[in-house]
């Protein structure tokens, strides 16, 4: 119990931080951790996802997405990217929902049938919902309903398991903190959003547009509107704390997750590959950033089958508590 206070203390903190310096510097802070943090918590959390059979009820059933993210890769570095990038919502659709077979169901036949079904109404939706789909598949489920919805959630179930005071406080932290930087009109920082910052941001610049279009903002949003109006200084400050406190609380939870327990030579792997995906997102911004996403795109999709037994596991712990 005492680690467990011990560790919510110094998330605490971690989020205190996070926060200062997302209202700060949001599009340094973002760009610097992405690039740093990012891969070695890709890597370290692969890692120990693999050594607990990414908590599916068949070993193999994780190859449905290394089949997945395989052709992702061919969309973004084969001459077929055309033909391949505009399916990139469905790819994801199918992990996702194909995660939730991989938990639910222990016979192979079962998880063919509903793996088929998942298919199907993926390019249903695709083709009926283009825009919506296209919207919460490939831009928000990867990127914010991960960093954030999942890791509040996660929060959210340590605390109701614990019943501590400071787990309840990381967790009012953790809301109050993303609120107050995305809703709070304080025309205050010190970036410098310079050409570089611009250029380098700008492959995620369609998440910031989007979100500044669905506050009703804008009607429509330009370029301008993401890195220098009031509402886009706003959105960055609550992606950089988003991401910046998703990586630290991977790290700062070693002692109770165990991650950091594996064999020395897979350690000297994770560490290579981690100095590598940093040199070359450093020298070859684009070929990096490419890599970074299938990176991050394999550790979210990993994770999927321990975010539906997470969803379970908050559902049985309000039927207890109820």
């Amino acid at each position: 119990m005492k680690n467990v206070t011990k560790i919510n203390i110094i998330n605490i903190f971690l989020m205190l931080f996070s926060f200062c310096f997302a209202f700060l510097f949001p599009f340094e802070l973002f760009l610097i951790v992405y690039a740093i943090l990012g891969p070695l918590h890709y890597l370290t959390e692969i890692n120990w996802l693999h050594k607990k059979n990414y908590f599916t009820t068949q070993k193999k059933d994780y190859y449905v997405h290394i089949l997945i993210l395989c052709l992702i890769s061919i969309a973004l570095f084969s001459p077929l990217s055309y033909y391949l990038r505009k399916y990139l919502a469905v790819f994801i659709f199918i992990a996702f929902t194909s995660s939730f077979g991989m938990v639910y169901f222990k016979e192979l036949k079962s998880k063919i049938i509903f793996n088929t079904i998942s298919i199907i109404i993926g390019f249903v939706f695709f083709y009926y919902f283009d825009s919506e789909f296209n919207i919460t598949f490939s831009m928000f489920l990867p990127t914010l309903i991960h960093v954030f919805i999942f890791t509040g959630l996660f929060i959210l179930i340590g605390t109701l398991k614990e019943k501590g005071v400071t787990g309840k406080i990381s967790l009012v932290i953790f809301i109050v903190s993303a609120l107050a930087l995305l809703l709070i009109p304080i025309n205050f920082n010190f970036s410098v959003v310079t050409e570089q910052i611009q250029n380098n941001y700008h492959s995620f610049e369609k998440l910031n547009q989007k979100i500044i279009t669905h506050s009703n903002q804008f009607s429509t949003t330009t370029k301008n509107d993401v890195y220098f109006s009031n509402i886009g200084i706003q959105v960055m400050r609550f992606i950089a704390f988003s991401y910046t406190y998703h990586y630290f609380n991977w790290f700062s939870k070693t002692s109770i997750i165990q991650w950091h327990h594996t064999s020395r030579l897979k350690l000297i792997i994770i560490i290579i590959l981690w100095i590598t995906s940093i040199i070359l997102y450093f020298y070859n911004y684009n070929l990096g950033l490419k890599w970074l996403y299938i990176l991050s795109m394999a550790h979210v999709f990993l994770e999927f089958p321990l975010n539906f037994i997470s969803i379970l596991k908050l559902k049985t712990i309000f039927k207890n508590n109820c």
